[in-house]
């Protein structure tokens, strides 16, 4: 891997450990800094998942409440399930934020950038499948009582997508 260092090529090892921008301008620390920073703002991925997820379940919730108003509080499960989702975004960005520095090295800021879309992109999809889940398990459930437990099974299977 070769860098540019004060208008000289010069080789660094092939995984970037040894790649830092040793220039001091606001400039060049930006260019090392850009793939981390675009890292942390992929915590709204897992929110607008945790959303879809929190809103397919109430409208499952609201058609199941009129046929059984009694399984209202044991149908929140899916709802909290996926706000649950949008924490695990928020403690990544919190933790990619927090390791933002000038001394920071290009590999590892696109190792953040990594992480970042990862668990965004992750956290998703599991708020989707949380609340597929979410709507047809509550309907259900309400229909035929035993189908509880095997949607708390699967909304379970679907909130490890989001780890």
């Amino acid at each position: 891997m070769a860098c540019l260092s004060r208008g000289r090529l010069q080789l660094s090892c092939p995984w970037g450990e040894n790649l830092r921008w040793p220039w001091s301008t606001p400039k060049a620390a930006c260019l090392v800094l850009a793939p981390g920073s675009l890292g942390s703002p992929h915590f709204l991925l897992p929110a607008l998942g945790a959303a879809y997820g929190t809103a397919k379940s109430g409208t499952g919730i609201a058609a199941m409440s009129v046929m059984r108003p009694e399984m209202i509080m044991k149908s929140i499960i899916p709802v909290v399930m996926a706000g649950i989702i949008a924490i695990y975004g928020l403690v990544v960005a919190v933790l990619i934020a927090n390791s933002l520095n000038d001394g920071i090295s290009l590999y590892r800021s696109f190792l953040q950038l990594g992480a970042g879309l990862s668990v965004g992109l992750s956290g998703l999809a599991a708020g989707f499948a949380i609340g597929i889940v979410g709507d047809a398990g509550v309907r259900g459930t309400a229909q035929q009582p035993r189908l509880f437990v095997g949607m708390i099974l699967i909304l379970i299977f679907a909130e490890v997508l989001g780890l």
